[in-house]
């Protein structure tokens, strides 16, 4: 059985922190070029033109991760995530050498799709390493800590890649994913450890639990829904800030790395908030509404041009992102080692497939008819999703493995 007490309490935090180190690799290498997109506008390339290519990874993404989760249930995170952070490592050196020899818009984006295909198994992993490794009562934490990847990732390159960009060029930008991602494979390898039973875990008859109960697939509906908000802001506030209102990228930089940094506390809070009230989907909820608000007044702040418009959208930024590791948890939970890899991957993919699917979109409108209607719109989401959000439920019990004299 999984079991907590079987390693110490600073190897279990130790193996968590070199997980979010190989989970900062997806959003360094699927979200960094968002964080060009400024610099690309500026060497020609219109904002809808750049929202596309900004997108390209993601598609990749979206792509493969439940392939990878599937790998991941059957073969454990150690060996996966491995293979997976070579593969990211090798399309993220490729990219930064074809941005130095100035290829092709298409060869771009055929190298960003490489890189966004074989990151996958790094950000739907740590399912296991949660559950297997952490008490209930810590997990809410637990995955909190681990979400902080994506919020860190995006920190780390918005604080370089756009002044990287303004000095030395979007090809030493791109150095930015491939140090972080060689930095995550090495912790990999060095750090993580699979739960003791996941393989026999993983070897047994598995029960579908999307056919037991319809939460998984409410979770996952409610978790795209918020999502929209969240990857608005991430892929647009440093061109808003740039191009807008006028800000030096480094400025930018700094405060979208400061918003980011409080997310990814937020995130902390808000999985410690879950395990005090013994519950993740209650505080989604309310989460849901206030991003919901917190949109709705950054869409008018802006549009009258006052200058408390870049406080609220610090305010939207920490509160859009902080739902994230309570819908990890409750998947992992209710999932179980023997379909967590999938059930993230599910995760994931539909929330990149609404990323995907809305930037270009959100490109097009800002061109069409600026920021504060992009934000009025993305406010739509959440106010949609706080009525659909489940109520909690157990998680699935997990088969116990008799072993048999040899």
């Amino acid at each position: 059985m999984n079991s907590p007490d079987t390693i110490g309490t600073t190897r279990r935090w130790t193996m968590l922190a070199c997980s979010l180190i190989a989970a900062m690799t997806t959003t360094c290498v699927v979200s960094g070029i968002a964080y060009l997109i400024p610099a690309l506008h500026a060497e020609g390339m219109s904002v809808s033109r750049a929202s596309v290519l900004a997108a390209v990874p993601t598609v990749g993404l979206m792509m493969a991760i439940i392939g990878w989760g599937s790998l991941l249930d059957r073969h454990g995170e150690r060996v996966i995530l491995t293979i997976s952070l070579s593969l990211t490592l090798m399309a993220a050196i490729a990219t930064a050498l074809a941005a130095w020899q100035s290829a092709p818009f298409t060869v771009l984006a055929a190298l960003l799709f490489l890189g966004g295909l074989s990151s996958g198994a790094a950000n739907g992993a740590s399912g296991r390493i949660v559950v297997g490794w952490f008490p209930a009562a810590q997990r809410g934490t637990a995955m909190g800590v681990r979400q902080m990847a994506q919020p860190l990732g995006i920190a780390v390159c918005a604080l370089s890649m756009p002044a990287i960009a303004q000095h030395l060029g979007i090809a030493a930008a791109l150095v930015v994913p491939v140090v972080v991602t060689a930095l995550g494979l090495l912790a990999c390898v060095l750090g993580i450890v699979d739960p003791p039973s996941a393989r026999t875990i993983a070897a047994a008859p598995a029960r579908n639990p999307y056919r037991d109960s319809w939460f998984l697939a409410r979770v996952h509906a409610v978790s795209v829904l918020l999502v929209i908000p969240q990857s608005m802001l991430w892929t647009f506030v440093p061109t808003w800030l740039i191009v807008a209102r006028h800000w030096s990228p480094a400025t930018a930089g700094v405060l979208v790395t400061i918003t980011q940094t409080l997310g990814a506390l937020g995130r902390i809070a808000a999985g410690r908030w879950s395990d005090a009230w013994l519950s993740r989907m209650r505080p989604i909820r309310l989460i849901a509404v206030v991003a919901g608000v917190a949109m709705g007044v950054l869409a008018l702040t802006d549009w009258a041009d006052s200058p408390v418009c870049v406080v609220v959208m610090m305010v939207a930024s920490i509160v859009s992102v902080a739902d994230n590791g309570l819908a990890f948890t409750a998947i992992a939970e209710f999932a179980g080692p023997r379909w967590s890899g999938r059930g993230l991957g599910i995760q994931n993919t539909a929330q990149y497939l609404a990323t995907a699917a809305t930037t270009p979109l959100f490109g097009a409108l800002i061109t069409a008819v600026g920021f504060p209607l992009a934000f009025a719109a993305s406010a739509v989401a959440p106010v949609i999703a706080a009525p659909l959000v489940p109520r909690d439920q157990l998680p699935q019990p997990e088969p116990v493995s008799v072993d048999t004299p040899g």
